[in-house]
């Protein structure tokens, strides 16, 4: 274990095979490097280690890695000085939502230097907040609807006839007292049409079904925020274009990109999937380690990093738990705007 533990550091640190002689010279084992080739041997017919060349090195390989990551890796922590510079970047500045999912991502890539992604929350599954009706000028009004825990829909509303503030706070206040509270995939036609009743006005019936109708269609998919996939061609893995491209690819499909780290976090905690484990054919020679966030009580998301199989395991799940955690933290503070 403490030869493979070696093996496998040197490796991600230098990108070259392993010789027992470096095992010898760098790690201190206190065996000689006879007794070390020889159990680098062992490891390799045990699947532990591969040679990718008769005259090289050892490398480990997937069942390695794995072995590494469950057994051997020692943990690394985030200096205080990184902790806190998550926290002011994602809890000092308010931001909308949307910006504030994306700044996580662009963090991430930095920290790790390699591909960052973030699953944003389905707005279609979050609660209605409040629906405010904003006078433009005699004839529009800008409607303007806030969902769980800050995403923002807007629409402008022509007005068959001119209408006072009075009566559009009132509008607004039974607008509210319908919506509040309800998740925008309740929100039927069905419902809808009981909504009917409630206004005076067919023209702002129409417009808002239609600011409702259209809030749910682009919330039906998670939205997916990719940053730093040119960091992939820092890696001696990918330099070759050829090799990149699959991932490249892979990572451009958001619908695919969302339900691969949704599934990896239906549940709380730190995943990591190691190359051949991965069910998509372009990730075969990567490795992902994924975290949930969560709204309160609630997962909503994921954030995860996609970088080579010789990853810099103990740094990449350091940060992405950080980073998880400092965004749940973020997003469970969304300033509140008046309903």
């Amino acid at each position: 274990m403490r030869i493979l533990q070696a093996v496998t550091d040197d490796y991600i640190s230098t990108a070259e095979p392993v010789g027992s002689r470096t095992i010898a010279r760098k790690y201190g084992l206190g065996v000689s490097p006879a007794t070390i080739r020889n159990e680098m041997s062992d490891l390799e017919e045990l699947g532990y280690l591969e040679q990718p060349h008769t005259s090289a090195g050892r490398v480990p390989s997937d069942k390695g890695y794995r072995f590494y990551v469950d057994v051997l890796m020692d943990p690394v922590e985030l200096s205080p000085a990184e902790r806190e510079h998550l926290r002011e970047e994602l809890l000092s500045k308010q931001r909308a939502m949307e910006h504030t999912i994306h700044r996580a991502a662009r963090l991430l890539s930095a920290l790790t230097h390699y591909a960052a992604v973030v699953v944003a929350p389905r707005p279609a599954e979050t609660a209605v907040r409040g629906l405010h009706l904003t006078p433009l000028d005699e004839c529009h009004v800008l409607a303007v609807l806030v969902t769980e825990p800050g995403f923002v829909e807007n629409h402008v509303i022509e007005l068959p006839a001119p209408m006072s503030d009075e009566e559009l706070d009132r509008l607004a206040a039974r607008l509210n007292e319908f919506l509040r509270g309800k998740t925008l995939r309740q929100v039927t036609r069905g419902f809808l049409s009981r909504l009917r009743e409630e206004i005076d006005s067919r023209s702002v019936y129409d417009e808002t079904v239609e600011l409702l109708m259209n809030s749910l269609g682009s919330g039906s998919e998670e939205r997916v925020y990719l940053e730093g996939a040119l960091n992939l061609f820092e890696q001696p893995e990918f330099r070759d274009v050829e090799r990149a491209k699959p991932v490249l690819g892979f990572l451009e499909q958001e619908e695919a990109v969302a339900s691969m780290l949704s599934g990896l976090c239906s549940r709380a905690g730190t995943r990591v999937v190691i190359g051949q484990e991965h069910s998509r054919a372009e990730m075969k020679e990567c490795s992902m380690v994924t975290a949930a966030y969560r709204i309160g009580d609630s997962v909503v998301g994921a954030v995860g990093v996609v970088g080579p199989t010789r990853m810099d395991y103990a740094r990449a799940v350091s940060v992405v738990e950080a980073l998880a955690e400092s965004l749940s933290e973020a997003l469970s503070h969304v300033p509140r705007r008046p309903a």
